[in-house]
This record gives C-alpha cells, structure tokens and sequence, in this order.
C-alpha cells in the first residue's frame, strides 16, 4: 500500500496551483462570481488545453486515461483558490454520468466534446425538497408520440445558465430516469438562483418539452442504480475541493494572525489564538490523512461507500469549524467579501449541502454497517 504521489502527480500538482493561482486570483474569483456568466471562458479555453477536462476520461474517447486521483489533485487545487465555473458541474457530475450509462454514440460524441472544452453540461437532479433520495423527484417524463414530454421544476442545477446540455433526473412510468436535455429548446426556462457561495445555482423549468428517446442516458426506471455507481467518485471529488478550501483558510488565517497587531503586538501572540488555530490545524490534518486514504481504496477499484460517508460527513463538519474559527480571528470583517477568508466562510456551508449533508451521510454509514 503506497500513499505517495508519483512524480508525474507532483507535477501536475504544481502546475495546476501555477495556472490557478494566475489566472483566478481572489480579486478575478470576486468578480467572476458577481457576473452573469459565472465563469471565464478565456481560462476555461486554457484549462481544456491543458486536457483538464478529460483526464480521468478513457483515451477511446478523447481523454488522457488518467487515474482518478489525478482529477482529485486538480479538484483540491480548485478548491485551494475557491475557482467559479462549470468545472465540477461538467466533467465530475455529467462526464461521470456518461461514462457509467452512456450508449458508445453518448461516451464518443459527449465525452469527447467535454475533454475539448467545447461542451459545458449541468445536472438537474434536485427540486424544491432538496432531498437527495431519487424516489422522491416530481418532475415527470411521459410518452410523446415524438419520445419523451418532460414538465416540473429542477433547481439547484448549478451551470445550468450557461450549459449547452443538461442531464436530467425525471420520473418515467417505470421509474427515475436520466435523460440528456439541449439547454436551448423549446420549453425550458433557467434562471439563476441567489446562492450563499455566489455559485452558478439555476432554477430550470420543463413545460412540455418533447426530446427524442435517443436522448435517454442509461437504463429505463434505473437512474438510481446509475447515481449510485458513480455515487463514490463524485462525493470524494467534492471533498477534494473541500479540503483545498481548508487549506487556504488555515494559511490565510494563520498570515492574518502573524501580521495582525493590536496593543504592540500580533494577535497570533494570544494563547486563545494559538490554541483556535491549534485546533484547526488538527482538524485538516486529520481530514487529509482519512482523504487521501479513501481516495487510494477509490483508485484501486475497491469498495469504499463507508469511507466515503464517513469522510464527506467529517469534511462537512471540519470545513465549517475551521472556517467559523477563521472568522473569530479575523473578527466581523471575516464574514465579509471585502476579506477573502469570507470566500471559504460561505463555500463551507455551501458544499455541506452538496452532494449529501452530515445527517445523510451518518445514516448511510448506519446503513452500512446495519445498524
């Protein structure tokens, strides 16, 4: 068992911290979060030249074939500067979607498409009840004589503004279904949402809007079984961001209370300093060690759904504690944009509720142990 990153990994990781530190300093991430796109075309066209988008793709289809914790690697760089855009949205959540359900037309003309920046795609899963049990979905996929009528309210679909396609989670007569959806047809609506991280988050509305039955992703009444087989890999692909954000939190506050003085002196030299940043530091120590460890089960092909859980529900906890310690440092201003720890004070509550909260994540741990 080798925990250590090759030297090819190495590399990667720190030209991705090179290109990302240049091209989205917090200044740009501030003003990019405030604009209607969301996102820089100008660095996605970078990134995707940098074949980014499809490294964990098969090279059948237009990726480089790279082990998944190469992606993970890019994803915690991400996460270290707090970078806006369709990145997560596009390659984690659809592009793995497509590679676990997608017909051989869908992997070669999508995925391919994805690795060459060409294509931005959303997922439209969650409604108003933001319950992230499939059964539970409203939005309704009924027999067209053209194929498929869809009518309901996605929100929540993060990109969906400026997506080309979505991937759509509907419930067909035999069960949830994902359906593949151009973003410009007749019958939908997308507006964005006001969100507490400035995130890309859309409302799509479907009235009546007929695609084709070539447009269905995977089997019929069998979007649950397709969710839960990739379930792994998009979790602790959030989490890679997530441990990126505490990072930076921790050195920034840690900058803050070196620099900081009051009555002669820098705060840091306060014993109740040390010990807040003592104790965040123990935090994202622990959750990078139990990271990294779950991410090496992931890329040996092994079952890690315990792990998994058990990490996002930490990660959820320690991303707010460290950065709720963050902004007692930095006092009222933290909570602010005007500081950039605010940034990582309001993305913390934000991926808390991505992709599972703490509850839904203990209770599957339960699950899985039949408790």
């Amino acid at each position: 068992m080798d925990f250590n990153f090759s030297r090819e990994q190495e590399m990667l990781r720190k030209s991705a911290a090179e290109f990302l530190k240049k091209e989205y300093p917090f200044e740009t991430v501030k003003e990019l979060e405030d604009s209607k796109e969301g996102y820089s075309s100008r660095a996605w066209k970078k990134a995707a030249k940098l074949e980014w988008m499809g490294i964990c793709f098969p090279e059948e289809y237009g990726g480089l074939g790279s082990p998944f914790s190469d992606l993970l690697i890019i994803l915690e760089e991400m996460g270290k500067q707090a970078v806006p855009g369709p990145f997560f949205s596009t390659v984690v959540e659809c592009g793995l979607l497509i590679m676990e359900g997608g017909t051989e037309d869908q992997k070669s003309n999508l995925l391919e498409q994805i690795a060459m920046g060409k294509l931005i795609m959303s997922l439209a899963r969650y409604e108003a009840n933001a319950d992230y049990d499939v059964e539970s979905i409203s939005v309704v996929a009924e027999p067209h004589e053209k194929g498929i009528c869809l009518n309901g309210t996605k929100l929540f679909a993060n990109d969906a503004n400026i997506a080309n396609k979505l991937i759509v989670l509907a419930m067909a007569e035999s069960g949830p279904t994902c359906f593949i959806v151009d973003s410009n047809i007749e019958g939908i609506q997308i507006s964005k949402m006001p969100s507490i991280a400035h995130e890309n988050s859309c409302e799509v509305v479907f009235e009546n809007v007929v695609i084709s039955l070539e447009n269905q992703l995977g089997e019929t009444g069998k979007g649950r079984e397709l969710f839960d087989r990739i379930f792994q890999k998009m979790v602790i692909a959030k989490c890679a961001e997530m441990i990126g954000g505490c990072a930076t939190a921790l050195e920034i506050t840690a900058d803050y209370a070196k620099t900081r003085v009051q009555y002669g002196a820098p705060i840091g030299a306060n014993q109740a300093i040390q010990h807040y940043l003592a104790d965040m530091k123990l935090n994202y120590d622990a959750c990078i060690n139990f990271f990294y460890t779950t991410a090496w089960k992931i890329d040996q092909a092994e079952d890690a759904s315990k792990e998994v859980s058990a990490l996002k529900a930490m990660l959820n906890q320690s991303y707010n504690f460290i950065t709720d310690r963050a902004v007692q440092i930095f006092g009222g201003v933290g909570t602010t944009r005007e500081f950039n720890i605010g940034h990582f004070f309001q993305h913390a509550k934000a991926s808390e509720l991505t992709l599972g909260d703490t509850e839904y994540h203990y209770e599957r741990v339960a699950q899985a142990l039949g408790l």
